[in-house]
């Protein structure tokens, strides 16, 4: 295996840094004030789409910097997943910069699912305006009534009636669902006569925004924050009906879609972990080294160094678990790297989770305030130990492959 990128890839990775020194880093105190002051008292009505995000797009995509994750060379740079990965990292050095590359979840995956899955007519009406940037996406499947790290004990329902789906259930900690520009949403439901056996009862339905039914309920704050202009947000299906035409690659087929789309934006997830963590290590040096406590610089007590040197290394093990994933998925599909997928989006975010406390202990009352980027980081990497499933469904899938290895069944 190799790791090392094509020069087309270090190219992109190149044109990415610079315009992250140049454009994205100089703006994000004057993005995140007009974000705090549009959020405060979470009425997301009135969330506007925002003035500064809005000029870093339109500045990214006449650069050609755009929709970097999709590896088709017809709609993107086409770059492998492994190509990718890096320039993952480098974005994920600022919690804004995926969105002006048009790089940001849960687009990216809404994305990937109509490239691979939709058919002509769902690519004209919802991807290709995604990928132009025109629209946002929200992807609905987590429940507040049942345990959704089984994805099998959903509750909501996508039942076929003749040419229409009527759909039924709540949804929440949809993410996006607050953003102005949001007009669509996937909404995985139990299609009850689909037939087959547990994991092809589902499916996936494209369901505009404001059809009839479809009534958001509110936004969900994360440790305070509501996260906008995106926002994570509780949605409810009442009867909503909709041609049968939008279920996505036809009933039952969505655990299998889910397969497709879960496994590139894992490494996606994980390598901005990566970039984020970078991020937060020079921030704890610099703190570290610029602030004096006892006569010394913070660094030099309490075993600071030591915690430098284990992010170091803890860092450097993320990266490359996460590349190896990314190659080996290249290589054999996700199904094929499933434990490399699990392994990573378990180390990564734990990973994330620690470097950044040790870096707010460092900066004192200053990392839990907006100051700094550590707030949103933790708040980041503790979230993505439970998004996409969390860290003991992973671990769990690991053991039942290890297991098999050795003959032994799923009991």
């Amino acid at each position: 295996m190799n790791f090392e990128p094509s020069a087309k890839a270090k190219d992109y990775l190149e044109r990415v840094k610079q315009f992250m020194r140049e454009h994205i880093e100089p703006a994000e105190e004057r993005y995140y004030q007009e974000v705090m002051e549009a959020s405060r008292g979470g009425d997301w009505k009135t969330w506007p789409v925002s003035s500064v995000m809005e000029d870093l797009k339109a500045r990214a995509k006449a650069k050609g910097l755009w929709n970097l994750f999709l590896p088709d060379e017809k709609l993107a740079p086409g770059l492998t997943t492994l190509e990718y990965a890096p320039i993952a990292e480098e974005t994920g050095r600022s919690l804004m910069a995926p969105e002006v590359f048009n790089c940001n979840a849960p687009d990216t995956g809404n994305m990937e699912v109509l490239w691979k899955y939709g058919t002509p007519a769902q690519q004209e009406r919802w991807l290709k305006p995604l990928l132009a940037g025109e629209i946002r996406s929200v992807f609905c499947m987590t429940e507040p009534g049942v345990a959704s790290s089984d994805a099998t004990n959903m509750e909501a329902t996508a039942v076929v009636e003749g040419d229409e789906v009527i759909l039924n259930g709540t949804k929440w900690w949809s993410t996006g669902l607050g953003h102005p520009n949001a007009k669509v949403t996937i909404f995985m439901a139990r299609t009850p006569d689909a037939g087959g056996d547990r994991h092809h009862q589902h499916s996936m339905v494209l369901v505009p925004l404001d059809a009839p039914g479809v009534t958001i309920k509110r936004m969900l704050p994360v440790f305070g924050e509501y996260d906008a202009p995106h926002g994570h947000g509780e949605v409810r299906f009442d009867n909503v009906r909709v041609p049968l035409s939008n279920i996505i690659g036809g009933p039952g087929m969505g655990f299998e879609i889910a397969q497709g789309r879960l496994g590139p934006g894992r490494i996606h997830h994980c390598m901005r972990c990566v970039g984020a963590a970078e991020r937060a290590l020079e921030l704890m040096i610099d703190r570290g080294m610029n602030r004096t406590a006892f006569g010394k610089p913070i660094m030099n007590l309490g075993g600071n160094r030591e915690r430098v040197a284990e992010a170091r290394i803890a860092i450097d093990q993320a990266r490359l678990l996460t590349l190896y994933a990314a190659w080996k998925m290249d290589q054999v599909g996700p199904l094929g790297a499933m434990t490399e997928i699990s392994a990573i989006k378990v180390v990564a975010p734990s990973m994330l989770q620690h470097i950044v406390d040790d870096a707010i202990q460092i900066h004192g009352g200053a990392g839990v305030s907006n100051d700094t980027a550590l707030a949103g980081f933790f708040g980041q990497a503790r979230t993505l130990r439970l998004a996409d499933g969390p860290d003991e469904v992973h671990k769990g899938v690991i053991a039942r492959i290890e297991l098999a290895k050795r003959g032994f069944s799923r009991k």
